[in-house]
Formats: structure tokens, sequence, C-alpha cells
């Protein structure tokens, strides 16, 4: 039913309004009655339990930042079966974001081209949520992506970050510190390594007992990447995310006319697999086996989700193809990992 839901309705939509359509019926999924319901159709097979950061996870596939920017779906999300919802990314100052038109879909590639601009109600009024969804007595794990805000110089980005943390990091399962979008000026600029030493160092010290993460971009070159990958193991943090989108436009089969109206933005959906598949190996390659590595970017099936376990990855991430497959994404992947005798408890 979906995928004709898709092709005559949403396709039609623009994608932000059709995604905030989405968020009402998923946030009635994760108010009881409804979400009992919903869970007991798709909560994960106990052989999907997996061990990372301390926390127990019921699956190792969980919704990547940027669905749930407000922590407003987070329970249902959880209904419909993943197994951790990194909610975000979220910033210390409310803003609005950049202009509509910012969200595109490239079709034929089953992509996304966003340029939505950190877009959310900002941390304090994430912590009152987070507070909230603590309380409830079946809860999801929830990380919390935190980025810079906008109307903060780059050289006053550490006190930023820090003051997120400091609000989320107590009500949070975990922390991920996004230098990697491309959609903040300067951001990704945080990523060199004498510029993001002390910038994680300091949130580090704020977060506390809360693991921490960072986040980094696909189109950094492969010494970049390891030589991320090595401060986050030199600094104690307890993983990375690999990765964000990408600002490339290479390989993609969408009428080029399409892709140039989109305009700038990050990219994601399945040109970005081939990618991310290889940081996750390079990152692999140079962290100690216990070391958390969460991998993202052009996952669709329970087979791709298999491929990044396989190649070491501890949790793994899907959004875009959220988009294209509907509510039962989640739940079919858990599903695929099963039949295929899967096993992930580390």
């Amino acid at each position: 039913m979906y995928p004709l839901l898709f092709r005559t309705v949403l396709s039609r939509m623009d994608p932000e309004t059709a995604h905030h359509g989405a968020m009402i019926l998923i946030r009635l999924l994760g108010v009881p009655p409804f979400s009992w319901a919903t869970r007991a159709l798709t909560r994960p097979d106990p052989s999907l339990h997996t061990s990372a950061l301390g926390i127990e996870f019921e699956s190792p596939f969980g919704v990547a930042a940027g669905f749930d920017k407000d922590v407003r779906a987070a329970a249902g999300l959880h209904a419909l079966g993943f197994g951790h919802i990194e909610v975000g990314t979220i910033t210390a100052v409310p803003q609005d974001g950049n202009p509509r038109p910012r969200l595109f879909r490239l079709v034929p590639d089953r992509a996304v081209v966003n340029r939505m601009g950190f877009n959310n109600r900002g941390a304090e009024a994430a912590a009152v949520r987070l507070r909230r969804l603590r309380r409830r007595r079946r809860r999801p794990v929830v990380g919390v992506n935190i980025g810079k805000s906008r109307v903060v110089e780059v050289v006053d980005a550490t006190a930023d970050y820090v003051r997120s943390a400091t609000l989320l990091a107590p009500l949070a399962d975990y922390i991920v510190v996004n230098v990697s979008s491309p959609n903040t000026p300067g951001l990704r600029g945080l990523q060199a390594v004498e510029t993001l030493r002390p910038l994680l160092s300091a949130v580090r010290d704020t977060a506390g007992d809360t693991p921490l993460l960072v986040k980094f971009a696909p189109d950094l070159p492969d010494d970049e990447i390891i030589a991320v990958s090595r401060l986050a193991v030199d600094l104690g943090l307890a993983g990375v995310v690999a990765t964000n989108t990408t600002i490339s436009r290479e390989g993609l089969r969408t009428d080029p006319e399409t892709v140039v109206a989109a305009g700038a933005g990050g990219l994601s959906g399945s040109p970005l697999a081939e990618r991310s598949l290889h940081a996750l190996r390079l990152v692999r390659g140079v962290v100690p086996p216990e070391f958390c590595v969460i991998s993202v970017g052009g996952v669709a099936t329970a087979d791709d989700v298999r491929e990044r376990l396989d190649a070491g990855a501890t949790l793994v991430q899907g959004y875009t193809e959220f988009l294209y497959r509907g509510p039962s994404w989640a739940h079919r992947i858990n599903r695929g990992l099963v039949t295929s005798g899967r096993r992930t408890d580390t």
C-alpha cells in the first residue's frame, strides 16, 4: 500500500509538508494504547539485542538524526521498531533554519537533498521533552545530536556546544557532536583536528558519564577520516558516527536540471552508500574493537544493515529510505536480520 500512496500522493506533495504530516501520525503511534499495540507487532526478536555504549539496544538498527529534530516523535519511532532514535540536530539557541523550500526528493536515486539549517526549538525545549520521555515505563534509547547555533561565531562554538551538552547530556543515552552538516556556515571547518580537539575535550568534560561520539562528513579525505577517528580514541570518546550527508552530486541518475533546481545542501540516500561503507572500513581499521562505530548513509535493506555489521559497525542508522519505504521499514529490516540468522550480541 505504501508504494502506491507514495507514487500517487506523497511524491506530489512538498517534501517538508509530507514530513510534517507523517510526524503527526508517528507521534500518535507513541501514545498509549496505540504504542503498546504497535510495539506488540514490531518488537525486534531477542536475537537482535545488542550491547553498546553501556546500553542494551533491542536492535542494532536505529533512525538517524534529522528525522525527529525536536524530540517529538521518539516514542512513535520506537513503536515502529527502531532500536534507537537519534534526535536533533539540536542547538543551544532556537532557530528557524533556512528559508523554504529546503528539502527536495531525487526519486530516481532514492535520495534527498536538504538544506534545513538545524531548524529546532533549542536545547531548553528539548530538555523538557527528554525529561518527559525518560518518565515513560517503556522508553526508547535516545541519542542527542548537538550542533552549532547559527548566531554564534565559529570562534565561540565550543561554549555553544558546552551549553547544549550541559542541558542535554544528563537526559540522553548518548551525545553526538555534529561538526559535519553542510548547511551551517563554517561548521565543517571544525572537523580539522587542531580545532576539533579542544571542542571535543570541553564537551567530553561536560557530558560526564554520558557516552560522547563525533559525527563527520563523508567528504573528508581518507587521511582526515583516520585522523578524526584516532583523535576520538585519544580523547576517550565512546565512538564516532560515520557519516553525515555529502555535498557531492557525482553519479546521480536524476535529471541534471532537477538536481540543479534542488540547489545546495546535503545529499543523503542510496548514492551515499559506497562512500559511507568505505568510511566505516577506514574507521574500524584504526580504532579498538570495543570502540562504538555507528554507520549511516545509503542503508535501505536488511542486507545493507548486515553488510555494515559485517564491516565492523556496532550500530546502523537510516533515514532517507524511510521516506521511500514507509512505516514498516524498521520492522522489515529487523525481520530480515533474523531470517538471515544474523546475531548482533557484542
